[in-house]
């Protein structure tokens, strides 16, 4: 008998391959940092100045391009999108200066800015309610494994095809995402040739209007305290992609082969936090039937647990606990992925593209100061461990800030936050 694959589990499949692509694509240049600091002769507060290019765009693009995603659908949108990251990871791979470098990475924040939030939007049709912590944690745990699996997967393609070699060659895999991904997908579901009655029942009805008119003033009202949220989330994300390979390295005076090693176990662990966070926060709320307690449970328990986790590294300096506490605080960490990118879905319906992109604006500006602000402090102090501390204080910060959320009132038009004080209907 011929195996039959689900439409809808095709479209989430490629979906987290355009995550774990995307993330090698973006991550790469961090286990490659130190053969390109070493030929372009650039500083660490240089190298944290390239890491954040890549942010410049993808900020902007958050919520320009989460319209775009409504606006003109995910299926042109992320095969656009696909070609242009793709273009910028080979175009990486031909660099020759600093200011080269700098213009590749921002191509590649054009690339991927929009990425995400249209992401959000093909899921937003593409998958069951009561889902979608499941595919927003599956999906960001393809991201981790793209994560985990750069640091050997660059030192391996570096070894046989140098650092420049590895570009290109990512790039070229982009190029072929984006094509089998505008052959397959379609933004209606009901278009697909593939799905079936059952699987269209299942999906959550279409609103009247394919393309609304976003009331900017009043989600943004809703959305604020989420921005915040994720930003706490991102400035930890992104000293870890950005710095961790080079921590090991630096800190703890490893070659290329066995700190890309150590730095691919901690990510490994946000793997499992991204699954078991969407996992937990479906569960919570199908039991309780409460959205919010589903939703801050576990992004509550993400950030404590990530700020505790990470102490201990202030005391000691051994290789072995110092790798278990940042994969544990890596895990929890990412715990909260699942719950977050539930919420925009949760709180505005007809414009989670939007209300995705201005979440992920937060990670945006985060992965601009976070590098840039690391490198400074490293060059500094020559302290390695000090973008660590910063981290926490951003982690308790965050801690705080989810209790502002409200994803279990949705958004109307004219919407404001509900009063402080006054109970709020559960999910």
């Amino acid at each position: 008998m011929r195996l039959r694959f689900k439409a809808t589990h095709v479209v989430l499949a490629m979906l987290c391959i355009m995550y774990f692509i995307t993330y090698i694509d973006r991550v790469n240049i961090s286990t490659a940092a130190s053969e390109i600091q070493k030929e372009l002769g650039l500083s660490n507060t240089q190298l944290g100045f390239v890491f954040s290019a890549f942010a410049y765009p993808y900020l902007l693009f958050q919520v320009i391009g989460g319209w775009v995603g409504d606006r003109f659908g995910p299926r042109k949108t992320l095969f656009w999108c696909g070609m242009i990251w793709a273009a910028s990871t080979i175009m990486t791979g031909f660099v020759d200066s600093l200011l080269t470098l700098f213009i590749a990475r921002v191509a590649l924040g054009f690339g991927e800015g929009a990425t995400f939030p249209t992401a959000t939007r093909a899921m937003q049709y593409w998958t069951p309610a009561g889902q979608r912590g499941f595919a927003q944690g599956l999906t960001h745990a393809f991201a981790r494994l793209g994560n985990a699996i750069t640091p050997p997967l660059i030192a391996a393609l570096m070894f046989w095809l140098t650092w420049r070699g590895s570009f290109v060659a990512l790039g070229l895999v982009s190029l072929a995402w984006g094509v089998v991904w505008a052959l397959y997908f379609r933004n209606e579901p009901k278009d697909h040739p593939g799905i079936t009655e059952a699987e269209l029942a299942s999906l959550p009805p279409r609103p009247l209007h394919a393309r609304p008119l976003v009331p900017w003033t009043a989600l943004l009202r809703r959305m604020w305290p989420v921005t915040v949220t994720y930003f706490c989330y991102g400035w930890t994300l992104w000293l870890y992609l950005n710095w961790l390979p080079l921590f090991f390295k630096n800190n703890y005076s490893l070659d290329i082969k066995n700190s890309a090693l150590f730095a691919s176990g901690v990510f490994f662990a946000g793997v499992v936090g991204d699954s078991l966070g969407g996992i937990l926060s479906d569960r919570i709320l199908k039991k309780t039937g409460n959205v919010r307690f589903a939703r801050l449970s576990v992004t509550v328990t993400g950030f404590a647990g990530a700020l505790a986790s990470l102490l201990p590294i202030l005391f000691t300096h051994d290789i072995t606990v110092v790798a278990l506490c940042l994969s544990s605080g890596f895990f929890f960490s990412e715990i909260t992925i699942g719950p977050m990118w539930s919420v925009p879905m949760d709180i505005a319906p007809k414009y989670s593209g939007t209300a995705a992109g201005l979440m992920n604006t937060g990670s945006a500006l985060a992965a601009i100061v976070s590098p840039l602000v690391a490198g400074y402090v490293i060059d500094v102090t020559g302290n390695w461990y000090l973008p660590f501390l910063m981290s926490m204080g951003l982690l308790l910060l965050g801690g705080f800030s989810a209790f502002l959320m409200h994803p279990e009132t949705p958004f109307e038009e004219g919407d404001v936050m509900p009063p402080a004080g006054r109970p709020v209907p559960a999910g």
